[in-house]
């Protein structure tokens, strides 16, 4: 049975009612606190997460209630790494975290956590991005400060005071079938082989299906019909969410966009058994990162 897509399900209750008094949890006895250094999550020796009990200082932000426990992530990017400069280590004892963790992007390590860890990981660094590049009011340039658990950001300048809430950017991503076959491409900064569906962005004033109908027909030419929306995936690299589809290709010779892909074709369901997967270091073709929406959408197609 394929299980939903990665990253969702984190198991928490996000509390929205408690945000706005989320700082009393901090001095709890049932507190988590996740640290987040420099894009990077804190891995013990046996590739767990590593948690603490206490903050460094008052920017942890409120993830949300697991049972009686509350769940923070703080970004402690502002501390030196160990030696000032091996970021595997990252700032080790200083930041209450065993000197032998291993700070590791999710990217690296998100598909080996339980699609409910990883989930809370994601919806962390998610949040984490958005504060760091919202620390400035995009109204007037005034310094932000940090409301409602972390989940909100206020403009400090009394005649602005706009509020700012975390950013989501909605992307398509869909699986092109012609009968037996998809429609697969790539970039040309992918590990050597790899194939993925295609996706894009969602520009103002159109709807999701229009979306996927218009970016496949920019990226590859061709012609989309019967767009039905399959599952949605959070992306935080760094704040997508994804919104999966499969569609019908109406045409089939491909024209790609060379400022989108390096090459796309069509690849027979009985094809994708053969294929590798992403990063094994072969030249050989390869299925989409085992974590992502796209290889969800492949897998559940093939096995219907």
């Amino acid at each position: 049975m394929i299980q939903p897509p990665h990253y969702t399900g984190a198991p928490l209750d996000r509390a929205d009612h408690l945000r706005e008094d989320a700082a009393r949890f901090l001095s709890g006895p049932d507190v988590r606190i996740l640290p987040f250094w420099q894009g990077r999550h804190a891995l013990d020796a046996a590739g767990a997460p590593v948690w603490r009990r206490t903050p460094l200082g008052e920017a942890a932000v409120f993830l949300g209630l697991a049972g009686d426990t509350a769940w923070f992530m703080e970004d402690l990017s502002h501390l030196p790494a160990v030696d000032g400069e091996d970021r595997d280590l990252g700032p080790g004892t200083a930041a209450e975290v065993p000197a032998a963790a291993r700070w590791i992007d999710l990217r690296g390590f998100g598909n080996t956590q339980p699609r409910d860890v990883a989930g809370v990981l994601a919806y962390g660094r998610g949040l984490m991005f958005w504060h760091q590049n919202h620390r400035f009011c995009g109204r007037c340039g005034a310094p932000t400060e940090v409301r409602k658990g972390g989940h909100q950001r206020q403009c400090t300048n009394a005649d602005c005071a706009a509020p700012h809430f975390p950013r989501t950017d909605p992307a398509v991503i869909m699986l092109v079938s012609d009968g037996d076959r998809v429609l697969l491409g790539r970039q040309a900064w992918w590990p050597p082989g790899a194939l993925s569906t295609l996706a894009g962005f969602v520009e103002p004033g159109e709807t999701l299906e229009e979306a996927v109908a218009r970016e496949v027909q920019e990226e590859a030419g061709v012609v989309v019909r019967d767009v039905v929306y399959r599952g949605s995936q959070p992306w935080p690299f760094p704040s997508s969410l994804m919104l999966g589809f499969w569609a019908t290709a109406e045409t089939t010779d491909i024209h790609i966009d060379r400022q989108e892909l390096e090459t796309a074709c069509w690849v027979h369901r009985d094809e994708l058994a053969g294929f590798g997967e992403w990063g094994d270091g072969t030249d050989r073709p390869k299925l989409p990162r085992a974590d992502s929406i796209s290889r969800w959408l492949i897998e559940t197609w093939r096995t219907r």
